[in-house]
């Protein structure tokens, strides 16, 4: 390789440096956007009143009022729910709702996991009648985690909805309504606002465009240096 090819190698790098800070730069300020437009609806719909689930016009983050009977098969626990800073579960139940029969996933609250973490609480189903209160939300997305496979038997590890159906049977809905109306079940609802970790995201975009500064001085001090090199060398 001639020696001006591999002079320029380091301007190109730099370059580089640049245009992917930048970048990077970009995507956090957009995910904090995400973020506190999320927040935004979320306020929003915290001044409405409830309305009875349509879930073909159905949004998340909607103040919804259910109710109907409550199916006892179906109901899980998802782990490794943190809730004042102890681990635990949350409980999930399916409800068949009075409108048109249709199954809906209720996230009825959080239990405290015990010392023993092999010893699995047993997960109380509700019965007969349900009347729900809650907000509605997208299944999460899946975590990276080593096994394939999100369940062991009634505690998974995320709610994967396909895996659900498949294994339970039950035609549950795209939603879960994360329940708000109290209930005498010592399950804690305390659930947090989404949007959190907007900052985060713009601390990161700052960390981001600063390297990005710090690259494009260098490489343009460094291109100076060469353009000077090179008119010495040619006087």
């Amino acid at each position: 390789m001639r020696p001006a090819v591999l002079r320029g190698v380091p301007l190109l790098a730099g370059m580089g440096v640049v245009v992917a800070g930048v970048m990077l730069g970009n995507w956090q300020m957009r995910r904090a956007d995400e973020k506190a437009h999320l927040a935004a609806a979320y306020v929003a719909e915290e001044v409405r009143e409830p309305v009875p689930l349509d879930l073909a016009h159905s949004a998340p983050w909607q103040r919804v009022r259910v109710e109907g009977e409550w199916v006892s098969e179906g109901t899980i626990l998802l782990d490794n729910r943190i809730h004042e800073g102890r681990a635990g579960y949350h409980l999930l139940q399916p409800l068949r709702l009075d409108a048109d029969g249709a199954l809906v996933l209720v996230n009825r609250g959080w239990l405290a996991a015990v010392a023993d973490r092999s010893a699995v609480p047993d997960p109380v189903a509700a019965t007969g009648r349900g009347r729900v209160e809650g907000v509605l939300r997208p299944p999460e997305g899946k975590p990276l985690l080593l096994g394939e496979r999100p369940d062991a038997g009634k505690v998974w590890q995320f709610l994967d909805l396909g895996a659900y159906r498949q294994g339970t049977g039950l035609a549950v809905a795209d939603w879960v309504v994360f329940q708000t109306s109290p209930a005498p079940d010592g399950l804690a609802r305390d659930w947090p606002r989404p949007g959190s970790g907007e900052e985060r995201h713009q601390g990161y975009a700052l960390q981001w465009y600063s390297l990005a500064a710090v690259a494009m001085v260098f490489t343009g001090l460094f291109g100076v240096r060469q353009a000077r090199g090179k008119r010495l060398e040619q006087s």
